[in-house]
């Protein structure tokens, strides 16, 4: 079978290259006659990989020694309650910005544990927009302030770090992560799901600085701790192996074909092309408010919903899958993220147009 355009949201499509690489070591990896998900965690071939990977993903965001790098398991889901537990004490207050499905999970786990401000909500435009900056209610002394970089299902996205003055930034960067270059310095802390734009699910990438969990987490179990898991080079406990190996693969890549300036010249100009193809049509429309449009997940409506099937059916046999919306929001979703080509983006455009020729 040959290989399809896959638009997935997560776990989503993965470089050819690395699957190609993977598959040649599964089975005999540097020469050891055994797989990289049969050798131990502790094996110096296994922490070469590891401490290369984490190097490799330094260089490519301009990590500093400030920071921890961190490479866990379950999920940046786990995460929301994990954050406001490690950076924030007993009776601080946490600032949550609201501006989709994911931000809206966050806050619930944060209310769970602490006392969190709701920043602002975007409910009123249905998560289509963010909030003005201006009608943000802020804590001043907040112990961090929390958004969605870009929300997946609504295809939201904050193109540049809110300024809230000195309190640490806290981004869910799961599906921007590594898609264009960043200033990590603006943050207090950045944490990811891999099944995007790093690797298969089962690893979460946490970066934050180290000043900020030196004494964090009074009272939680050591595993729960990011300073734990820090002291241990993220080894406290057996880590997501294979997930981390891939990792590695796909941030030698991402070097490889010109880092992260390259990825972002290349995301940019393929939403560029395909929200142009939305917008010229009155048969497909985007609802999210320009200025927040989201480079790596585009939703968009047919003028008729009768047809959602039809061309869920029809995009499928043309070898374009995963394009059905989340069951939240209804409609198609493509998720562009580096690991889908240009030729992809190229392939649904000229299969809409089709369709829009021939049930318009």
């Amino acid at each position: 079978m040959s290989r399809v355009f896959n638009f997935s949201a997560g776990p989503a499509a993965l470089p050819l290259e690395v699957l190609e690489t993977a598959k040649a070591e599964l089975t005999d990896w540097q020469g050891t006659g055994m797989s990289v998900m049969e050798v131990s965690h502790r094996s110096k071939p296994f922490v070469a990989v590891a401490e290369q990977a984490e190097a490799d993903l330094r260089e490519l965001m301009g990590v500093s020694d400030d920071y921890a790098v961190m490479f866990l398991q379950g999920g940046a889901t786990q995460q929301f309650a994990l954050i406001p537990m490690n950076l924030a004490a007993d009776g601080q207050t946490v600032d949550q910005l609201v501006t989709g499905s994911w931000s809206k999970k966050a806050l619930k786990q944060g209310q769970a544990v602490r006392t969190v401000n709701l920043v602002a909500d975007g409910a009123d435009s249905n998560y289509t927009d963010v909030p003005a900056r201006d009608s943000w209610n802020l804590t001043d002394d907040a112990a961090y302030f929390h958004y969605c970089g870009n929300e997946t299902i609504g295809g939201v996205e904050l193109h540049d770090v809110p300024d809230v003055g000195n309190v640490p930034v806290v981004c869910d960067m799961s599906s921007t992560i590594l898609s264009r270059p960043i200033d990590v310095d603006k943050f207090g802390m950045i944490y990811a799901g891999a099944q995007k734009n790093i690797g298969p699910a089962g690893l979460t990438i946490v970066i934050v600085r180290k000043d900020l969990i030196a004494s964090g987490g009074a009272g939680l179990p050591d595993i729960l701790k990011y300073s734990t898991q820090a002291d241990a080079g993220s080894m406290s406990n057996t880590p997501p192996t294979f997930a981390w190996y891939m990792a590695g693969l796909v941030f030698d890549w991402i070097k490889r074909n010109g880092g992260l300036a390259a990825m972002g010249e290349q995301n940019s100009a393929k939403a560029a092309k395909l929200y142009a193809a939305i917008d010229s049509s009155d048969f497909y429309a985007n609802p999210v408010a320009i200025e927040h449009r989201s480079w790596m997940n585009i939703p968009f409506t047919l003028a008729n919903a009768d047809l959602d099937a039809l061309f869920l059916e029809q995009s499928a046999a043309a070898g374009m899958t995963n394009l059905k919306g989340h069951r939240s929001v209804g409609g198609m979703r493509a998720s562009i993220y580096n690991a889908v080509p240009m030729e992809a983006i190229d392939a649904l455009i000229a299969f809409m147009e089709e369709f829009e020729r021939t049930n318009g």
